[in-house]
């Protein structure tokens, strides 16, 4: 029964770590139709920036969070402006072949300004110290990054579900034409959309930098993994991902608990499963 809770909290804290990078992804395939591959890139990019921030310059954790957050969406936003938006409405091959370009524009710069070693975020006390469950200890950090993946997953739903930004831009990619004909405007909802994606995805590298390390091939290296994980949860459905999120970490990080010398082999066919079972992912809607 112990190794079983044990089994289940570090699925759990690894399911909501995957959560907060990729369900930015989920958001701009699902709702503003771009294939973003180089979704991976900005992830990397904020943990970088945490890095730097805590490491070099001595700030406190919780600044590096926020100056990943800033830094790699004002990073990106002039991208958005000047390449992202030229290939909104382009093919999903046309989407594939720039953000593979970007991705390998940015470990390129990464390689050539950082080297090709490993980045680590130290964690303050707080976090890094064990809490006692009575079944086990964990460290403060894994229950830090569920919280934050419970926090992203409620305001989330409540930003689109909710609020008029959500409606303006469900609207707008339903019929942008419409939409700009009755005062939306869609470029200025894309824009924020966008940002927030790459927030999200930002926070998700620096949370998530203990399951996933940031490393300048991180982009490449994950891309499949954020990709799947979305394909299976459904793009666009917060719920879809946050579920998918934890069946593909229960079972990644079980196997990794029973069957090591297995690797990623129960994580992919459970994908393959899924995708044959539910074409649309899990709570897909059709387009």
């Amino acid at each position: 029964m112990q190794t079983a809770l044990s089994i289940a909290l570090d699925a759990f804290a690894y399911g909501m770590a995957l959560f907060i990078i990729c369900i930015g992804l989920s958001l701009t395939m699902g709702l503003m139709r771009l294939v973003n591959l180089a979704h991976g890139a900005f992830a990397m990019i904020g943990g970088y920036i945490a890095s730097y921030a805590v490491r070099n310059l001595g700030l406190g954790y919780g600044f590096g969070i926020v100056l990943a957050v800033v830094g790699t969406v004002l990073i990106a936003v002039p991208l958005e402006r000047l390449l992202f938006r030229r290939i909104y409405d382009r093919s999903e091959l046309s989407q594939v072949l720039m953000t593979i370009g970007i991705t390998f524009c940015v470990i390129g710069i990464t390689n050539y300004f950082f080297g090709p070693t490993l980045k680590t975020i130290p964690l303050p006390t707080e976090l890094a110290q064990p809490i006692d469950l009575g079944f086990r200890s964990i460290a403060g950090h894994r229950l830090f990054v569920i919280a934050s993946g419970l926090v992203v997953a409620g305001g989330l739903w409540f930003l689109i579900e909710r609020t008029g930004f959500g409606i303006h831009l469900r609207a707008a990619v339903e019929n942008a034409p419409m939409s700009r004909a009755l005062g939306v405007r869609t470029e200025l909802i894309y824009a924020a959309s966008f940002a927030l994606a790459i927030g999200l995805a930002a926070f998700g590298g620096v949370v998530g930098a203990e399951f996933l390390p940031i490393e300048p091939y991180y982009a490449l290296r994950y891309m499949v993994t954020f990709l799947v994980v979305v394909s299976v949860g459904g793009a666009g459905s917060i719920p879809g991902a946050l579920v998918a999120c934890l069946l593909l970490g229960a079972i990644d990080v079980t196997g990794r608990y029973l069957m090591p010398d297995f690797g990623n082999f129960f994580f992919y066919l459970a994908v393959i499963l899924v995708v044959c079972a539910f074409p649309r992912g899990l709570m897909g809607r059709a387009q």
